[in-house]
C-alpha cells in the first residue's frame, strides 16, 4: 500500500494498475505492429513478382510473333522481288530473266 496522501488510496490504487496494464500490453502492441508490416510488405513482394512475371510473358510473346512474322515474311519479300522482275523485264528476254529470277529466289532463301 501506498504512503498515507491527501488523495484517496483506492484512486492511486487504480491508476498505478492502469499504468501496470498499459506497460504490459506494450510488447504485445509492438509485435503485432512489426508482424503487420513484415506480412505486407511479403505480399507486396510476391505481387511485385506476379507482376514482373506477367510482363515478362508479354515481351516473350511479342517477340516470338515477331519473329514468326520475320520468318514469314523472308519467303514473301522473294516471291515479290521475283514478281517485280517479271513484270519488269521484255518479251525478248524472258527466258533468261526466269533464270535469273530463279537464282534470285535459290539465294533469298539461304
Amino acid at each position: 500500500m501506498a504512503d498515507p496522501t491527501p488523495v484517496n488510496t483506492q484512486i492511486t490504487d487504480a491508476v498505478t494498475q492502469a499504468n501496470v496494464k498499459v506497460l504490459a500490453e506494450s510488447p504485445a502492441m509492438s509485435l503485432s505492429n512489426l508482424y503487420q508490416t513484415i506480412s505486407q510488405s511479403l505480399s507486396l513482394s510476391a505481387q511485385n513478382a506476379v507482376t514482373a512475371q506477367q510482363q515478362s510473358n508479354i515481351i516473350h510473346q511479342a517477340t516470338t510473333t515477331q519473329g514468326v512474322s520475320l520468318l514469314y515474311s523472308v519467303d514473301t519479300a522473294s516471291v515479290g522481288e521475283a514478281t517485280g522482275e517479271i513484270f519488269r523485264s521484255t518479251s525478248e528476254n524472258m527466258a533468261a530473266n526466269v533464270a535469273g529470277i530463279a537464282e534470285i529466289i535459290k539465294a533469298a532463301k539461304s
